[in-house]
């Protein structure tokens, strides 16, 4: 029908007067590009356990990147600068000038008591063992074998 139209004849349109234009619409639209797409998840730092919480040994205590705390008594640390308690008792965060200005340790005291942190370096110090008295259980397993010999006698 469209070749019939452009063919020269009486009354018939001539191919300069018609122009056949086409239109055609987008099924989607046109989205920009973004660099900035991507995120990563949180990494979880920062104080697992707080100022005067108790803790057992292994209990992480701050999670960080770097020693922006350092350890204390009774504190170890990991690979990744992870502060851990080594005895159990009571988290004390502190900072001594003595050492080097601003820097803050943390430290596990044995008792909820026990504030005086930092401690002197010639003072006396403590140690927990895990807050067992070893002579008393030294004692305890001497009895038990003691009656688990007398036992074995009288049979």
């Amino acid at each position: 029908m469209l070749r019939s139209l452009l063919l020269p004849g009486p009354g018939l349109l001539r191919p300069s007067s018609f122009v056949l234009q086409q239109l055609r619409f987008a099924t989607k639209k046109t989205g920009g590009s973004s660099r900035n797409g991507r995120d990563s998840i949180g990494r979880r730092l920062g104080f697992k356990k707080q100022q005067n919480e108790h803790v057992v040994p292994g209990n992480i205590i701050v999670r960080q990147r770097g020693t922006k705390f350092h350890p204390g008594e009774n504190v170890g640390i990991g690979k990744d600068h992870t502060l851990f308690a080594l005895q159990p008792g009571y988290v004390r965060v502190y900072a001594d000038s003595r050492i080097k200005e601003g820097r803050r340790f943390v430290s596990v005291a044995l008792d909820k008591e026990d504030t005086a942190f930092p401690r002197s370096p010639y003072e006396k110090r403590v140690r927990g063992f895990f807050l067992v008295d070893r002579t008393r259980a030294a004692i305890e397993q001497q009895q038990q074998w003691d009656s688990y010999r007398a036992a074995q006698e009288a049979d």
